[in-house]
């Protein structure tokens, strides 16, 4: 099979939203993730941009051996030396440098000529071939670049050194018949010797992952990606996007050396730490990717995995796929919860009940565990043996977050305090202290479900215990309690 290259520049690209910025000691996690995610490249940073940056490309080059460690400078020499001094400890390393081909950039950011880039461009390869043998050129707004052109810049920086040629569509502009189009015209006119082409597409117009796909059609073994697609404005080409469609089509006969079961953990993870909600219909590691309401949707898949989902949860470190109860959801999809609650019922009881399932499914958003066993008229004490009897808060500037709460655990009273980084962590840690579960935050969403200073706050939570998902929620003019509500929601389906 053909072998495509992951280079990875979360840590680079991705780092540049606005919000989303690391220090050294998350970049080096961030870098350690993507390593047992098994990237090829990882783009550490733009040495010379910062003193940080620089620290954390050596830094990140000290803690991760298997990927090649990369760094980004302009075709400006002091650039080149800065990123190859950064890169001294890497026992992989890459020096990535480039220059802009379109005319927009030739006339408008260097007001020069074509040919004078050319130049620029075969200098600033050469120079970086004095420090490292690995050096990847990249054509800035190859994407808006007349492909005559393009390929001869290709040819002048093949013929000076350069390994990886890096064909950006910089402006997230082309079309994905486009930009492929332009990846085989440079295939065709271009003597490659040993060097590949990379796809590097932007977002802009929502067909980052289309390009580079039809790039990778078109004859590019490399891919420039993010998790989650985070980028500059709209984005990047998202990692797992671009994997999974390799994966998912084998009569393509591309693989890549990544283990897919670590995608969904690594996103959550780059989603914590750069505090970046992901939305729930990303595809891949959306809340809702594997999830199911429509009911002709959830028959099928409850018959067989393979009628709407071309894609194994699994595969991606999801454990498993979600039957979201709503007014849409038919029988089979009741029934199933139904059994998973340890209710059998013949077929009168199911349509008796689904009758008033419907009732309540039309008044109320979501339907918990709880609503269907009082639907099939069980007894549902066992499902808020926790109950949060008082909250009480003190937070503010210069002061320490301290949490008190109450709870009633099976008519038995807990209290419990703790301090906290602010008053929604202050009250989690306290009611941890009673439940006393080693547990993980795997999400933490808030949503205004109306306007004002009075409005009311939905919270969702992802809680992970014992390897399992709980979800939890809660809606309160308090968001402190909304949160306490919602963790305690999710802990009464795990705490017998």
């Amino acid at each position: 099979m053909d072998r495509l290259f992951i280079f990875d520049t979360t840590l680079r690209d991705g780092e540049q939203v606005p919000g989303c910025q690391l220090n050294t000691i998350e970049k080096i996690q961030v870098a350690q993730a993507l390593e047992a995610l098994g990237v090829d490249v990882i783009e550490a940073g733009f040495p010379i941009s910062s003193p940080g940056d620089f620290n954390s490309v050596v830094e990140i080059s000290k803690a991760v051996s298997e990927p090649i460690i990369c760094g980004l400078t302009r075709a400006v020499e002091k650039d080149i030396e800065v990123a190859a001094d950064a890169l001294k400890y890497a026992k992989r390393k890459r020096i990535h440098t480039g220059i802009g081909t379109s005319d927009y950039h030739i006339k408008y950011k260097f007001n020069s000529t074509q040919d004078e880039v050319i130049e620029r461009a075969i200098k600033a390869v050469k120079y970086a071939k004095r420090y490292v043998e690995d050096v990847e050129f990249y054509a800035e707004d190859a994407g808006r670049t007349d492909n005559e052109y393009l390929a001869k810049v290709v040819q002048a920086v093949i013929n000076a050194g350069a390994t990886v040629v890096n064909i950006p569509d910089t402006t997230g502009y082309c079309l994905p018949t486009e930009y492929g189009a332009k990846i085989k015209y440079l295939i065709d006119h271009v003597d490659m010797k040993n060097a590949i082409l990379s796809t590097h597409c932007h977002q802009d117009l929502g067909m980052a992952t289309a390009n580079s796909v039809m790039g990778v059609l078109n004859g590019a073994r490399q891919v420039e990606v993010t998790i989650n697609g985070i980028g500059e404005r709209a984005g990047n080409t998202s990692l797992e996007e671009v994997v999974m469609a390799i994966k998912s089509h084998k009569e393509l006969n591309i693989e890549t050396n990544i283990n897919t079961k670590k995608i969904y953990p690594t996103s959550r993870m780059i989603s914590s730490l750069m505090n970046m909600p992901i939305q729930p219909n990303k595809a891949i590691v959306g809340r809702n990717a594997f999830a199911h309401s429509s009911g002709i949707h959830q028959d099928g898949v409850l018959k067989n995995l393979s009628t709407y989902e071309i894609i194994d949860p699994k595969d991606v470190g999801i454990e498993d796929n979600a039957i979201v109860l709503t007014a849409r959801s038919g029988r089979a999809a009741l029934k199933n919860r139904l059994n998973l609650l340890g209710i059998e019922v013949d077929d009168d009881q199911l349509a008796e009940i689904y009758q008033r399932f419907l009732e309540l499914a039309d008044r109320k958003k979501d339907i918990t565990d709880e609503d269907v066993l009082i639907l099939a008229g069980h007894k549902t004490d066992h499902m808020r043996r926790i109950k949060l009897e008082y909250l009480q808060v003190t937070s503010g500037v210069g002061i320490r977050n301290i949490a008190n709460v109450g709870l009633d655990i099976a008519g038995v009273k807990f209290e419990g305090s703790a301090t906290g980084n602010g008053p929604v962590d202050a009250a989690l840690k306290a009611i941890k202290s009673i439940v006393k579960r080693e547990t993980v935050l795997q999400e933490f969403l808030i949503q205004a479900i109306n306007r004002g200073s009075d409005d009311v706050g939905k919270v969702h939570m992802q809680v992970e215990y014992d390897g399992r998902i709980y979800y939890g929620f809660a809606a309160h003019t308090d968001i402190v309690v909304a949160s306490a509500e919602a963790f305690i929601n999710a802990a009464n389906k795990f705490v017998k």
